[in-house]
């Protein structure tokens, strides 16, 4: 079976994006060569990446632009490479390298991508997504780099939830830009 992590950055109090959809904190403290180097090995790891259509739209805006590969062509690199599914059921096309559209609905469609073999898979933001699948015990484990700054507002990775989930801390790493990797796996 294949295993469904998630990995967000996640400001201390709790959003994965501020309140208008900005995300630009979490690049903050990209200059430790520590983390640049955690940064870099990760987007260069084998895998499938899911979307929800939202954050498909901004990935496929920069990752496939010369300012990425200009600014991180490691990173840009590996998430041009890698095979991507966008679930939406609005969205055209998805013409991003290597990228499958699936219109069906997102639990039953995950549970069949779970059941299939290859390799294993991992949301990247996708709010929606984690907030639909952590009910359904679907997501595995859940990465989250927790960054030091403070919102004040935005939205949660689980937004939407009504049961409590429980997981396990099995990883920690701390990096000297401030920042945090906590790993859980579901129990």
């Amino acid at each position: 079976m294949r295993r469904l992590s998630v990995f967000n950055h996640v400001s201390l109090d709790g959003y994965f994006v501020g309140a208008n959809g900005d995300f630009s904190w979490a690049h903050n403290g990209n200059d430790d060569p520590e983390y640049a180097e955690f940064v870099a090995g990760n987007a260069g790891g084998a895998g499938q990446m899911l979307f929800g259509r939202v954050t498909y739209e901004l990935m496929a805006r920069y990752w496939p632009s010369p300012m990425a590969d200009q600014h991180n062509p490691a990173v840009a690199k590996g998430m041009n490479r890698m095979a991507k599914v966008v679930f939406s059921r609005s969205l055209a096309e998805a013409a991003w390298s290597d990228t499958t559209l699936v219109r069906g609905e997102l639990v039953s469609e995950v549970c069949k991508m779970k059941e299939q073999q290859g390799p294993d898979m991992v949301i990247l933001g996708s709010g929606s997504i984690v907030s639909q699948l952590a009910p359904e015990k679907l997501i595995d484990e859940y990465q989250m780099m927790i960054d030091p700054v403070a919102l004040g507002k935005g939205r949660t990775m689980f937004e939407g939830m009504t049961e409590k989930l429980t997981l396990k801390l099995v990883k920690t790493r701390v990096f000297k830009n401030g920042k945090i990797l906590v790993t859980y796996e579901a129990t």
